[in-house]
């Protein structure tokens, strides 16, 4: 692991398609690794699953014909790794987590309670003109 962290910042746009979703968790696991933090790692895999889940969201939720999702990781402070996630529909924000199991038979809704259990913090910012930012902060293991 690196014993000095200087500030390490990483942005790509990726196509709102289950391919770019999947390119997502890829390119956020090699950068880590280019950064110090090898695929094996706690850290990666706990960015590998949140960029999964935040990127299938914004592709899933965020869409809109003809707009990108923009993928960001920033090493903020010594402990902390920031992971963004920014699409164009800024109306349809993600619900808190509500402290309650998801039911085991959905077919979906665990996606954010598995961020919420692997972030320190989570939540969304507004991406003028129209889109949301949601982001996540992730202990540096």
């Amino acid at each position: 692991m690196k014993s000095q962290i200087s500030t390490r910042q990483f942005a790509q746009l990726l196509s709102a398609t289950p391919r770019g979703a999947r390119l997502a968790r890829l390119l956020a696991v090699q950068q880590l690794s280019a950064w110090g933090w090898p695929p094996t790692c706690p850290l990666s895999e706990s960015a590998a699953l949140v960029v999964a889940e935040l990127a299938a969201n914004a592709v899933t939720h965020g869409r809109m014909r003809g707009r990108c999702f923009r993928l960001a990781l920033t090493v903020e402070t010594p402990d902390t790794l920031r992971v963004e996630v920014a699409d164009p529909r800024g109306d349809q924000a993600p619900l808190a987590h509500t402290g309650t199991t998801p039911d085991p038979f959905a077919e979906s809704g665990r996606g954010l309670f598995l961020v919420d259990a692997l972030a320190v913090r989570w939540g969304t910012k507004p991406r003028p003109p129209s889109g949301k930012t949601v982001w996540a902060c992730l202990p540096l293991l």
